[in-house]
């Protein structure tokens, strides 16, 4: 991993509900990567769902993060601010707009030799008639298209501390979504934002390094340079699946002591520490493994 006296790492949740043990030693574990290899370390709220997300959630959440001992530089960014920021990125990119509902991809992605989980290019190549066709269709439905980026490759690679090289389809995804909301799309707000707060190191889990490659092609576009890349094994529970709140207690106000938690926490990266300071001190971000940590309750 790089050391830096300039940039910054950072941990970014989305404020729908109370931080879990998983999403506990990710936040650690940006914070100590951050300020193992001289980085700032900032927060930063991503509440551009505005139908999951709460303010309430949001405070509980940086709570729990100063409850843990991890610190931040600056004032904590929320992407419900940042739609100036976004509309500016969006005026740069090549797009077009996408009149499919969700069915529609779903249907067209089982035709023959169709990729899966790939959006087909049905709106790509209409002609200035039929979009307009489209557009009055869902106007008359009070709903507006989405805004898809129109990518010239079908692949990027990028490098990860962890997994090392690392190629995954780029296809043509959504900036902005369409419907009555026609909210910003999270790999759009991701970039941009990272760009403005000065990050070059992104510590999170590894079930966002499929979205890696999407996120450093759009950067490449913007004139950005992608940053380091951590994507660190998620917390599973007993039967392999990614820790959920079903699986117990899992969030701080639930574990109890903050100093145990962060002992647990400490525990699962191979250290003894009673707090993040302590933990910070003996941190070797070398020694991470690719390998995910089980919950045992």
């Amino acid at each position: 991993m790089n050391f830096a006296t300039t940039g910054a790492g950072r941990y970014a949740p989305s404020p729908s509900g109370d931080l879990h043990f998983g999403n506990l030693r990710t936040a650690l574990l940006a914070w100590l990567c951050a300020r193992s290899t001289g980085r700032r370390f900032v927060v930063r709220v991503e509440d551009i769902d505005k139908q999951r997300s709460s303010q309430e959630a949001a405070e509980r959440q940086l709570a729990d993060l100063r409850a843990l001992g991890l610190d931040w530089d600056g004032e904590v960014i929320y992407q419900h601010d940042r739609d100036a920021a976004y509309e500016q990125a969006l005026a740069q990119l090549p797009t077009y707009e996408c009149y499919c509902s969700r069915k529609d991809i779903r249907e067209a992605s089982r035709a023959p030799h169709a990729i899966p989980g790939q959006y087909p290019g049905t709106c790509r190549n209409l002609t200035e008639e039929q979009r307009a066709a489209k557009r009055a269709e869902l106007a008359a439905h009070n709903r507006k298209p989405a805004l898809r980026l129109l990518a010239d490759v079908p692949t990027f690679t990028i490098h990860d501390a962890l997994h090392g090289t690392y190629t995954g389809d780029v296809d043509d995804f959504i900036l902005r979504r369409g419907g009555q909301d026609a909210g910003w799309a999270y790999n759009l707000a991701v970039v941009v934002d990272d760009a403005y707060q000065d990050i070059d190191q992104v510590v999170r889990g590894d079930d966002l390094l499929s979205s890696a490659p999407r996120q450093a092609y759009l950067a490449s576009l913007l004139g950005i340079e992608p940053p380091e890349y951590i994507h660190v094994p998620l917390v599973l529970n007993e039967s392999g699946e990614r820790l959920a709140k079903r699986d117990g207690a899992v969030t701080m106000r639930e574990m109890g002591d903050e100093r145990d938690v962060v002992k647990q926490l400490a525990a699962t990266l191979g250290y003894k520490a009673a707090s993040a300071t302590e933990l910070l001190a003996q941190f070797e971000p070398d020694r991470l493994s690719p390998e995910p940590y089980t919950w045992r309750g």
